[in-house]
């Protein structure tokens, strides 16, 4: 019987949810969607002086936003419980004590400073730096008397010696390493808090993860879990290690390239369709380049797929995506989306007009209010490229304008006279008038732009511009 897909997503609560992690979080979710398995949501805590309960509060509500419903962790429960990491202290004991009876683990009494100056010498002699095994061969009765006297001490993971150890990646195929190029690392520290490599592998193992796929900043770390759950007898998820996002510049997507957690994303106004068809490709080949549900994105998923070049972020194609999703949206289901942000100043009468007229020009709420203040405030801010036009105009248009504003209020009657009383067609025509009556030479349907118009602001803006002449 072939064992049911499992995967996880394990942050630590030390921040609000970001792209990244928000990436690896939907890769994860689509491989176990793909074949109606589990997506399990597990918190790695075990750093008490940086988790934040906050955090961990904020990253539930933004997975729940964006779609990604766990099917087994915090606030849903299950059978391999508990899933914080700070409540499982006492299973990582347990494994802890199987180790040293083993002798598979040792206590370090090494000092920061002694570690950093071993590091510093094996770079002069142009080696490798990793631990030089000072500790390794204490014996049970030195180790104690270490400890009588009080000194710190952190636990390391013996390495065996010689050892190639050999796995396949499911995205970047067969990995190699050898013993001797790691070292004996820490798996508790000397706060007796367990490392992340330790207490990462223990859970992925006692939770039955089968797959788990995270950031290519991990890779290094796979060998030592692997020799880690070896010495345990416990069983390995299948890694999968996907290329970092990086910004234009090829560095660690970050802040100064334009990334926002996805709490910002979401209080801008972007919606998490636009979010998960994104990053959904960022790293990942879709033939068909249209908005798909999550079920649909979880049916065309495939871990072959996934790709080892790098992952560039582009906020063009975020919002391309989100124009896209917008278009699914209903017109009151766009006023819903835009009321914070302009229903202080769109008049009740004017509300569908505006979401009919407006839609497609937009792409935040924020694109809304600067169309609201165009059409419903006095002071119409205008662009260079209008003012040229405007400027270049001649009065005799403006006052051809004037003349056929008196002849009614219907945009068709309004166009007769001015092309009869101004002589122009054309870019002649409609340029000087798009740029008197918006502020600008682009946007949308001028006719329709003149229903938004009060009369009194038709009338003082085209009466204004006499002075361009």
């Amino acid at each position: 019987m072939t064992t049911p897909v499992k995967t996880r997503f394990a942050p630590s609560p030390t921040g609000h949810l970001h792209l990244g992690n928000m990436r690896t979080a939907l890769f994860n979710y689509l491989l176990a969607k793909k074949s109606g398995g589990i997506f399990l949501l597990r918190i790695e805590d075990s750093d008490e002086q940086r988790s934040e309960l906050i955090y961990l509060d904020s990253l539930m509500q933004d997975l729940r936003w964006l779609g990604l419903e766990w099917d087994e962790g915090p606030e849903v429960g299950g059978q391999k419980g508990p899933y914080l990491q700070t409540d499982r202290s006492a299973i990582y004991e347990t494994f802890y004590q199987q180790l040293l009876e083993a002798n598979q683990a040792y206590p370090c009494f090494c000092t920061a400073e002694q570690l950093a100056m071993s590091r510093k010498m094996q770079r002069i002699a142009g080696q490798a730096p990793r631990y030089a095994g000072t500790c390794a061969h204490l014996s049970p009765d030195q180790a104690a008397e270490k400890k009588a006297k009080g000194l710190p001490f952190t636990l390391r993971f013996r390495l065996p010696k010689k050892q190639s150890l050999r796995f396949d990646d499911l995205v970047k195929g067969p990995q190699q390493f050898q013993t001797e190029d790691i070292g004996d690392f820490i798996i508790k520290r000397s706060t007796d808090a367990p490392s992340f490599m330790f207490c990462n592998a223990i859970d992925d193992a006692l939770m039955e993860v089968t797959h788990a796929i995270r950031g290519e900043d991990h890779l290094t770390n796979t060998p030592r879990q692997l020799l880690i759950l070896q010495a345990l007898g416990l069983p390995a998820p299948q890694y999968g290690h996907i290329t970092l996002i990086v910004g234009s510049d090829n560095s660690p997507l970050s802040k100064r390239h334009g990334s926002k957690s996805i709490r910002q994303l979401r209080e801008m106004g972007f919606l998490p369709e636009s979010l998960t068809n994104y990053m959904a490709r960022l790293g990942h080949y879709y033939p068909e380049n249209q908005l798909y549900s999550l079920a649909q994105l979880a049916e065309n998923f495939s871990d072959t797929q996934l790709g080892n070049s790098a992952a560039r972020y582009d906020e063009q194609q975020l919002n391309y995506w989100q124009k896209v999703s917008l278009t699914r949206l209903s017109d009151a289901q766009i006023w819903t989306w835009l009321t914070l942000e302009v229903g202080d100043i769109v008049p009740t009468d004017k509300h569908a007009l505006f979401v009919s007229l407006l839609r497609s020009e937009l792409v935040l709420p924020k694109d809304a209010r600067i169309w609201a203040q165009r059409a419903f405030t006095p002071d119409l801010a205008y662009t260079d490229e209008a003012l040229d036009v405007l400027k270049a105009t001649p009065t005799s248009f403006f006052e051809a304008a004037t003349i056929a504003l008196k002849a009614g209020t219907d945009y068709a009657v309004f166009m007769s006279t001015l092309k009869e009383k101004s002589g122009l067609n054309g870019k002649a025509l409609f340029q000087p008038l798009r740029a008197a009556l918006m502020g600008t030479l682009q946007g949308p349907e001028l006719a329709r732009w003149w229903g938004l118009l009060s009369e009194q602001y038709r009338i003082s803006r085209l009466a204004g511009f006499q002075k361009f002449g």
